[in-house]
């Protein structure tokens, strides 16, 4: 079965938090559901859930937009033209770059879970 998180957990992971109050911005993934029809999560009770999938294409979104600077028709079109089959080589730069900091940031998380078991034991550790 697939685990689904939903939007506020969502927007955490995504560190899309407001600075001020520390409240979930989940406006943001609400407009981006609007303007990327590849973001379709599943809405049970009004209450939205998003799928690894979903998260996948959520996060790479994210990345072309803050961290890559791109406009929302830049990311739109890049999107389309199906960024895993392009020969170009700006996106395939684009691509890997993205993969590059996922795979920083997992290895991160482990080496901190890693740290932690060495310091606390196996027991304290989550």
């Amino acid at each position: 079965m697939e685990k689904f998180i939903n939007i506020s957990e969502l927007t955490k992971l995504l560190e899309l938090v407001n600075k001020k109050t520390n409240k979930p911005s989940t406006h943001i993934l609400r407009f981006w559901e609007k303007e990327f029809k590849q973001i379709k999560p599943v809405i049970i009770k009004n209450r939205r859930y998003y799928s690894v999938k979903n998260i996948k294409m959520i996060k790479l979104i994210k990345y072309l937009l803050k961290d890559q600077g791109m406009t929302i028709n830049g990311v739109k079109k890049l999107l389309q033209n199906k960024i895993n089959t392009l020969d170009d080589y700006v996106s395939y730069g684009l691509k890997a770059e993205y993969y590059k900091k996922e795979l920083k940031e997992k290895s991160i998380k482990i080496l901190e879970k890693l740290n932690n078991i060495k310091k606390n034991g196996k027991k304290n550790s989550s």
